[in-house]
């Protein structure tokens, strides 16, 4: 039975990195970027165990619908939904490689913007389409067998991303309330920052997040931009770069899901293993192996290896540093030719190395799985998705820079004028602030507190 999952990308940073995500997913399922084929000449390197059956075909259709039985002679059609308030990015998507494999239906954008208003894109352009959208992602669920849930990609800085992603995520969780809703956010970040109103885009967008979504990882440009000039050496990396980064850890959190393994994992065993306390979805990532390109063939790449850079500080993709709170519960699924033993030993000294860095009230806080179809890029890989009290760092920054614009009323006139109310913005406000009095609490809280 494959557990189907439905893709949104939503606004200009949504659709890019989405694309990016949907060439790493075809290229993984040996499948063409021009017509969403199967690849024949990719047969024999697809074929890893010489059985004659092509296991990246085995689960294609979580992510992809099938026009035909034969899934070697059929096209693959991507499951997702494009969304935009202006219509540049469509002809974007179009021209680029991988923009015939999209169903035109499935693309809908509006024709004036959100100009970054958080409630232009949530109270009035973004609520005239988003029966539309509602429509066409029923279409989508009803041709699933099992849909297990829908993911969003899109950021909080803007305003289609922020204002109309949170209001699809109000909208799903009203129509599939039993389904699993994860969210791929681009936080904005302290050093790089392209809005003025990111802070009140960044913590009305969050304060949604924190009621309708079951699962949210969080990525910011700034830690993306280190990891680019600090550990793969480029000058100045380009946005497809960086979005070619959120690509390859989207892959290794969804292989357990997309292949066939030892371990099978979805996102509802994810949320169930992470989510200690339902308002604490919120998810650090980081992923294995980074390095720059002269060095792959000198860096021999083992279990341990892989384990040691995904719990270092260089490849998270938030910019966080890990000291600065505990960890309740980590997530790492491997990718490649290896044994389970091995995993299991190399989790069982992480746990015993960092005591320290868990809180001690969860005994056996990593879960571990292994996907044995390795990434393209590499002959084995690693992804890390951690629950930890430090992301209130993203939130405490957030909450202070809105302080800041708030107290003098800057910039509001222009949410008012969309029919937004000053309440709205105090009860965000609070609202982001008790999350991160929960993240506090949850780091201070020693085993003896109850007893």
């Amino acid at each position: 039975m494959v557990r189907e999952i439905v893709h949104l990308q939503v606004g200009q940073c949504g659709n890019q990195v989405g694309n990016v995500m949907w060439q790493s997913f075809a290229s993984e399922h040996c499948l063409t970027h021009a017509t969403g084929q199967f690849n024949d000449k990719d047969a024999s390197i697809c074929d890893t165990d010489g059985d004659g059956n092509i296991d990246q075909l085995e689960k294609v259709s979580v992510y992809f619908r099938n026009t035909d039985e034969d899934l070697k002679k059929c096209k693959h059609i991507p499951r997702a939904i494009l969304i935009d308030l202006e219509p540049g990015t469509v002809d974007v998507i179009k021209a680029s490689p991988i923009g015939g494999i999209f169903k035109p239906d499935n693309m809908i954008f509006g024709a004036n913007g959100a100009g970054n208003n958080w409630a232009k894109g949530h109270y009035t352009e973004g609520a005239e389409l988003v029966d539309n959208v509602m429509d066409i992602t029923r279409k989508e669920v009803e041709q699933c067998d099992c849909p297990q849930g829908f993911q969003i990609v899109h950021s909080l800085g803007g305003g289609t991303g922020s204002g109309m992603g949170t209001l699809l995520l109000l909208k799903i969780r009203d129509t599939y309330p039993d389904r699993i809703t994860t969210t791929y956010s681009i936080y904005p970040s302290p050093k790089v920052s392209d809005t003025v109103v990111e802070p009140y885009n960044g913590i009305l967008s969050t304060h949604q997040l924190l009621e309708n979504s079951d699962e949210t990882f969080i990525v910011d440009n700034e830690a993306l931009y280190n990891i680019s000039h600090n550990v793969l050496k480029m000058k100045q990396p380009t946005y497809k770069q960086l979005n070619g980064l959120i690509a390859q850890v989207a892959c290794g959190i969804t292989a357990s899901i997309r292949f066939p393994g030892k371990l099978n994992g979805d996102l509802r065993k994810l949320g169930v293993n992470l989510v200690p306390f339902p308002r604490l979805h919120f998810f650090l990532v980081s992923q294995a192996p980074l390095f720059e390109a002269s060095q792959s063939e000198r860096v021999k790449l083992t279990v341990q290896e892989l384990t040691t850079q995904c719990w270092s500080a260089r490849n998270f993709y938030s910019n966080v540093k890990a000291e600065d709170g505990k960890y309740l519960a980590v997530a790492l699924t491997y990718r490649g030719a290896m044994t389970t033993s091995e995993v299991d030993e190399n989790v069982r000294k992480l746990n015993e190395t960092n005591t320290d860095s868990f809180v001690q009230w969860i005994p056996n806080n990593v879960k571990s799985g292994v996907v044995e179809i390795p990434p393209l890029s590499s002959k084995m890989s690693a992804t890390c998705v951690s629950n930890t009290t430090a992301l209130k760092g993203i939130f405490q920054r957030l909450a202070t820079q809105f302080g800041a614009m708030y107290k003098r009323k800057a910039f509001l006139h222009w949410y008012k004028n969309e029919g937004m109310d000053e309440m709205e913005f105090q009860e965000a406000d609070k609202n982001v602030r008790d999350l991160n009095t929960e993240y506090l609490d949850k780091e201070m809280a020693t085993m003896g507190e109850d007893e």
